[in-house]
């Protein structure tokens, strides 16, 4: 991990943490805004997740937000430290989703939260930014390149392998023709000799 990535991430992420501490301690300002997207996403969420993962949701829209807030805390630290970064990034995406929606100025909305362009496209920027993080492999192959490099390799390696097979079955097989023939051509002389034989005993 190059330093000037760290510092990259790390100015990146005190936002998150930051803003993920307030929205904990005052959710207040985001629950507004949230709330369509408290009652879409949580009777959603109730009905396709386990169980003992429907204990841990949020009961309203105050919930989400102090839920976010906590994924940005957590998230944040992630990416800071590195470890789960590129996880931790995809959480901060998501968790972008009430703020995106307070600032929003096509919404009609206009609180403390930050209505405005401005706010908006901060909010988007930031969002695009971890979704940046979330895709950064520090100059390493990714899964997927080392799922398709792996599945090439095996195909090779496959193919090699049918490759000689199939000549060695070649080698044998015109192995046991010359040895045929040669049993046939000492057959046909054994015959030939036991032939004159009886001949001349014959006569």
């Amino acid at each position: 991990m190059s330093l000037l990535r760290f510092a990259a991430r790390t100015m990146l992420a005190s936002f998150f943490v930051v803003n993920g501490v307030k929205a904990m301690r005052d959710p207040e300002p985001w629950v507004g805004p949230t709330e369509p997207l408290a009652k879409t996403f949580l009777p959603l969420a109730e009905k396709t997740l386990p169980r003992q993962a429907v204990a841990y949701l949020p009961e309203d829209a105050r919930g989400l937000v102090r839920l976010t807030g906590f994924a940005q805390v957590v998230g944040g630290l992630s990416l800071a430290t590195g470890i789960g970064r590129r996880l931790g990034a995809v959480v901060l995406a998501v968790s972008m989703a009430p703020q995106l929606l307070a600032s929003n100025p096509f919404t009609g909305e206009s609180d403390e939260a930050g209505a405005g362009k401005d706010t908006f496209l901060r909010d988007i920027a930031l969002t695009g930014g971890v979704l940046l993080a979330a895709q950064d492999t520090e100059g390493r192959p990714d899964l997927a390149w080392r799922t398709k490099n792996r599945a090439e390799l095996l195909g090779r390696e496959a193919e090699h392998t049918r490759a000689t097979i199939s000549r060695e079955a070649a080698h044998a097989k015109a192995s046991l023709a010359r040895e045929g023939k040669r049993a046939a051509r000492k057959a046909k002389k054994v015959a030939n000799k036991a032939t004159k034989t009886i001949e001349g005993a014959l006569k």
